[in-house]
């Protein structure tokens, strides 16, 4: 949210007192990279449970005090709570296989998208092998857009802990894709 502190300040005050441009401002700015993390992390419904945490959000905006980057890191430490609550609740039920069959998308260049169907699946691939932290501190810097220190309070960790996730997150990807041969 580019608001800045003080701009960031009266969207909070507004939120807190139940306006509704507030709520749509701050609900604009989060609500995509919420999603995207829930997504990323394998959340089950992922706008269902983002609907969830911007419900907690309400629920608990009168506690919140805080500056705009403190704010987001909150968000996203109950969007991270919420994930987990979607994991334990799903290993507690079975999973229904889809009987509906998969629909070919219409039209396009089909030698197009299987070379991006198989970068897709090469990629998601790899990224399923990292450890869950690691996929985590990477959901959380590069879909959800936060810091390192940002990524940090939200898993609970030190700073410099998540910058060495992150790092070896990214060797692991890079060997596994083995992207040096890309340019060549």
């Amino acid at each position: 949210m580019p608001l800045g502190d003080a701009a960031f300040g009266s969207v909070l005050a507004a939120a807190k007192a139940g306006a509704d441009w507030a709520w749509s401002s701050l609900f604009r700015e989060l609500s995509g990279p919420v999603t995207g993390y829930l997504a990323s992390r394998g959340a089950d419904e992922p706008e269902d449970t983002a609907s969830e945490v911007f419900l907690k959000v309400a629920r608990n905006i009168h506690d919140f005090e805080g500056d705009e980057a403190s704010f987001r890191s909150w968000v996203f430490v109950i969007a991270h709570r919420s994930l987990i609550d979607d994991r334990r609740h799903r290993s507690r039920r079975p999973e229904l296989a889809s009987s509906l069959p998969e629909t070919a998308s219409e039209g396009g260049n089909v030698e197009d998208e299987a070379v991006d169907s198989l970068v897709t699946a090469e990629l998601l691939g790899a990224f399923e092998r990292l450890t869950d932290i690691q996929r985590d501190v990477l959901a959380l810097r590069m879909v959800a857009g936060l810091s390192l220190e940002q990524t940090a309070q939200v898993l609970g960790k030190r700073t410099g802990a998540v910058k060495a996730l992150q790092h070896r997150a990214l060797a692991s990807l890079k060997r596994e894709l083995d992207l040096s041969d890309v340019s060549k």
